[in-house]
């Protein structure tokens, strides 16, 4: 298959946002290629070897995204367009421009792992790619993860901030809902830390890769992927609910929650930027949910609401 790419070069602030925006329009793959992180990195010392020259300080990334060349094409620009219009409502000061290109399978499907290493995120879960070597400690958690054109590979945010929280309150033997599961990492880190994992992904390339990951990790006893919308796929309830997606389909989510959470069961909802967390707190608390707490990295949040008992 053929590909589209584009790419929006964006005032640094605003990179995880049109990331964002792409996999809602339907990406299947994004890469953001940011001078600073990648200088940021090697002067670390978490790159030891490298044979090129570091990049200039620059306040513009890029985030490049690929499209299948399909009669879906037409449709994923003119959301994508839509998104970045509007995000402009939001960052008035950024700069955006975008450009598309045709590209072969071959030419990006696997450059990108080169950047994908392995990471350590919250007290006990290491995101590790499969083709990479690591010498875990006694307490951690691996994940074995090859997020192929799937989102979820731990690097960024939204999923870091879910991670953070499944450690907090993931309970063993409890039913978890991982929606939108993308990779399959969350659903994975969920049943690493002992629950009974549900996933769901309305995109079948997703829900592939998603089951792919839990085999690598042998947890298909404990991890189920599913393919459809909620309402074909689950008929129970659940102790805790994770959706990291973006603010506007967690509001209709929430419409849901009444019949897929327990009552005093927990939802964790990311994929949220910090403009837009109060309307989604609204919409939770108008369907009986109680704030718990919130966490924030990099413009990004995960909200943490109880159903009441």
């Amino acid at each position: 298959m053929d590909w589209k790419e584009l790419a929006v070069t964006a005032s640094t602030v605003a990179v995880e946002a049109v990331a964002e925006l792409f996999y809602t329009a339907g990406c299947s793959g994004v890469a953001i290629e940011d001078p600073n992180l990648l200088r940021d990195y090697i002067e670390a010392g978490n790159w030891d070897c490298h044979d090129f020259v570091l990049p200039e300080v620059s306040d513009l990334s890029m985030v490049v995204g690929y499209f299948p060349d399909d009669e879906f094409l037409s449709m994923r620009l003119t959301q994508l367009e839509k998104g970045l219009r509007e995000l402009l409502d939001y960052f008035p000061d950024i700069f955006l421009r975008l450009k598309q290109e045709a590209v072969k399978d071959e030419d990006w499907a696997t450059a990108w792992k080169a950047f994908f290493k392995p990471q350590k995120i919250g007290q006990r879960i290491v995101i590790k790619p499969t083709w990479e070597d690591y010498a875990r400690s006694p307490r951690e958690l691996v994940i074995e993860l090859d997020p192929g054109m799937a989102f979820g590979t731990g690097s960024h945010a939204t999923t870091a901030l879910c991670i953070k929280a499944l450690e907090r309150v993931v309970q063993p033997g409890k039913l978890v809902y991982d929606l939108g599961t993308g990779s399959g990492v969350l659903a994975i880190a969920a049943a690493l830390l002992g629950a009974e994992v549900k996933a769901v992904d309305i995109d079948p390339l997703a829900v592939r890769v998603a089951r792919e990951n839990v085999a690598v990790n042998e947890l298909m006893e404990k991890v189920e992927v599913y393919q459809g919308n909620l309402a074909d796929v689950l008929s129970s309830s659940a102790d805790l609910v994770v959706a990291n997606i973006i603010a506007d389909v967690v509001i209709v989510l929430a419409a849901d929650l009444e019949r897929i959470l327990k009552p005093g069961g927990v939802c964790l909802a990311s994929g949220i930027i910090t403009e837009r967390q109060g309307d989604v707190e609204a919409e939770f608390r108008a369907r009986g949910l109680e704030i718990e707490r919130v966490d924030e990295q990099e413009g990004w949040v995960v909200i943490q609401a109880r159903r009441d008992a």
